[in-house]
């Protein structure tokens, strides 16, 4: 199974999961929530095979990350995957927009021209995230948890960008609605694990399966995304 954005060094026991993970061939994308996250974390998932680290600017923690934009500029060339980046506009986030917005785009900057597979948070804020990706010319980008309107899927899978699903999403309507809206060849699967707790992948592998986008066609998917380092 595959798993595109995992936070499992939030978990009590990061080392004895992504070892399980390992053991059953799982691929599992680890997300971090700044970049010194990172820099701690990176040298313990080197001698995984399945199991990759990704560099991380959470949009909720920007007010207070701000002396690690140069950290993550030192970092980048260190790892294949981005995440979680993004932007949140929702109750939480709402006072923080400016500096969000300003530090993504540095993010951005940072990352333009340069291949990698990057997993964003997008939440009350997927237009103005969407605009500031085509801007930079972002490539290779997944929408994790995507909860926005279906008016700008289109937009979205114009501009080649992917979609990780989780149990969350398979257990309500609108999470539905979005899936139903999304072509088989853009779909790949997440936990969002330990944030989010309905995180069984075997039920969304059951849930797509049944609506035709089986196991083999998440790992093309993911397959081909990768193809692109």
């Amino acid at each position: 199974m595959i798993d595109t954005h995992c936070h499992f060094d939030m978990m009590p026991n990061p080392e004895t999961y992504i070892r399980e993970r390992e053991r059953q061939g799982d691929i599992v994308i680890g997300m971090t929530n700044a970049p010194s996250h990172f820099q701690m974390g990176y040298q313990y998932v080197q001698r995984f095979k399945h199991i990759r680290l990704a560099l991380g600017f959470h949009p909720l923690l920007a007010h207070e990350l701000q002396e690690e934009l140069s950290l993550f500029e030192r970092l980048i060339d260190k790892t294949s995957y981005v995440g979680e980046i993004g932007l949140d506009f929702s109750r939480e986030g709402v006072l923080t927009q400016e500096i969000q917005i300003k530090s993504l785009e540095r993010i951005l900057a940072i990352v333009s021209g340069k291949n990698k597979i990057i997993s964003v948070h997008s939440r009350n804020a997927e237009q103005q995230l969407l605009s500031l990706l085509k801007k930079y010319h972002i490539k290779n980008v997944i929408f994790h948890w995507y909860s926005g309107e279906l008016s700008l899927v289109p937009d979205m899978l114009d501009a080649g960008y992917y979609f990780s699903i989780n149990e969350a999403m398979v257990s309500t309507l609108k999470g539905k609605k979005i899936i139903d809206n999304l072509p088989s060849d853009r779909m790949l699967t997440e936990t969002d694990s330990p944030f989010n707790r309905k995180d069984n992948l075997n039920n969304v592998y059951s849930y797509l399966g049944k609506i035709g986008c089986n196991e083999q066609m998440i790992y093309n998917n993911f397959k081909g995304l990768i193809a692109n380092l």
